[in-house]
């Protein structure tokens, strides 16, 4: 089982949108079990699957104090991915979560707020030696501003090549709980998720391959 925790300190940078969103395009990519667990106190992820109809993908609930231990019970049940929900302004929570990561996604919108507030998240995630990859969110595409964001990210870390748009349909309330990407699935913004959740995939990849190569030659 992979574990992907998506963080970052400021609000408003599409946390929970990307959550839900990828786990439904890891399903439909025949990627699951995929399994959610949200530990917001706003609990956003947690009021938008008690509106779905669909079975999957499933939200567990784990207390945070025994949250390793759930990790470890889905991952005897046959999960195969497991993605985080987190809170913003929560550093000392997200840094523990990050212990339990395979790879932090950390979601930035091209603002000078959101890219000074980065180097925050960085530094807890270089501290805790923790694989991450930012997304590029809420993105006016072929903007300065964007290009820039990325710029300036990349000399921080991965920047995932999927830019995620700022379309409406992200935020829309769909009949029974659906993702845009479920509601419009030959849409712009299914094609991107598909394209995100396939970026992030090479991301874990990656991450495998350097961890063996680290313990052939440890």
């Amino acid at each position: 089982m992979k574990t992907i925790v998506i963080n970052s300190q400021k609000g408003g940078s599409g946390k929970t949108m990307l959550c839900k969103h990828l786990a439904v395009e890891a399903e439909r990519a025949g990627d699951g079990p995929v399994f959610l667990i949200d530990t917001d106190p706003q609990g956003t992820l947690t009021a938008w699957h008690m509106k779905r109809e669909s079975e999957t993908p499933a939200l567990v609930e784990v207390p945070f104090v025994g949250l390793e231990k759930g990790l470890e019970l889905l991952r005897g049940a046959g999960a195969a991915i497991c993605i985080i929900d987190t809170a913003s302004g929560r550093l000392e929570i997200a840094a523990e979560l990050f212990k339990l990561a395979d790879l932090a996604v950390f979601p930035v919108q091209p603002s000078e707020d959101d890219l000074t507030a980065a180097p925050v998240t960085v530094q807890a995630l270089k501290q805790g030696l923790v694989p991450f990859v930012f997304v590029l969110t809420r993105v006016k595409p072929n903007t300065l501003i964007t290009a820039q964001a990325a710029a300036i990210l990349s000399k921080h870390g991965q920047v995932a090549e999927t830019f995620v748009a700022d379309r409406t349909g992200y935020k829309s309330p769909y009949a029974k709980g659906q993702t845009v990407t479920e509601a419009e699935p030959k849409g712009l913004a299914a094609q991107e998720i598909a394209a995100l959740w396939t970026n992030i995939k090479s991301c874990l990849h990656e991450n495998m391959q350097a961890l063996k190569g680290v313990k052939k030659h440890g």
